[in-house]
């Protein structure tokens, strides 16, 4: 289990996070949902090893990993597929992809990730950079594939994205729920996102206002504060 508990957290003396409690169980999906501001971003970063709690607990499987580093994060299952295309736009596709395996068989990294997202055979020694958004996000997406990674933090992963390459975005998410993989989950399509999810916490000015399973959430008050409309 991937385990926040009491998290307080910020940026040059600003608090973000007020004692923030977070469960992300093994082979789950736990939808994050709020308003833009509300600490979403901050707690995927905090729970990746982007950014160290002032503090709280942070804990992969009963090991307190709180305050370590990204690459120590990653070694112990965690990834994080990042807001806004998360690769690398001056290396190719198959050079992201090395990356990607972390000194792993670069074959059969790169045949992991054309598995999921055929079109980035065709693309291996394009420029990723050169890749359209939809295609760059299938890259950044094809990380959480090729490392085998136990639990996966997403966000926003279909923002500014077509309808069609949307639906191939859930698609992979689903499949990745399928393969055992715990999500959670920070997404633009609520409706969607609930649809996956076997547990919800909403956040509102960096604290939790709710936690259990969707169908246990008001659907009034859902709108209400995913929208804005109150706080």
């Amino acid at each position: 289990m991937l385990q926040l508990d009491g998290i307080s957290a910020g940026y040059g003396g600003a608090r973000v996070l007020r004692d923030v409690s977070l469960w992300l169980p093994p082979k789950s999906v736990v939808a994050l949902l709020g308003t833009n501001g509300a600490g979403k971003t901050t707690l995927l970063r905090v729970a990746s090893g982007l950014l160290a709690p002032t503090s709280g607990r942070l804990s992969v499987d009963g090991e307190d990993l709180t305050g370590k580093r990204a690459h120590t994060l990653a070694r112990s299952g965690v990834c994080h597929v990042p807001e806004g295309r998360g690769v690398f736009p001056t290396l190719t596709v198959k050079e992201n992809i090395l990356i990607q395996a972390a000194g792993g068989d670069v074959g059969e990294a790169v045949e992991r990730a054309v598995s999921v997202f055929p079109v980035l055979g065709q693309k291996l020694g394009q420029l990723a950079g050169s890749l359209s958004g939809g295609q760059q996000q299938m890259l950044a997406l094809a990380h959480a594939y090729v490392t085998e990674a136990d639990y996966v933090l997403l966000d926003e992963v279909s923002m500014g994205l077509a309808p069609v390459v949307v639906d191939e975005i859930f698609e992979f998410l689903g499949r990745l729920a399928d393969d055992g993989r715990a999500l959670l989950l920070v997404e633009q399509y609520v409706s969607r996102a609930l649809e996956l999810a076997d547990y919800v916490y909403l956040m509102n000015r960096g604290r939790i206002e709710f936690a259990g399973e969707p169908g246990e959430l008001d659907s009034d008050r859902l709108v209400a504060q995913y929208l804005g409309a109150h706080t």
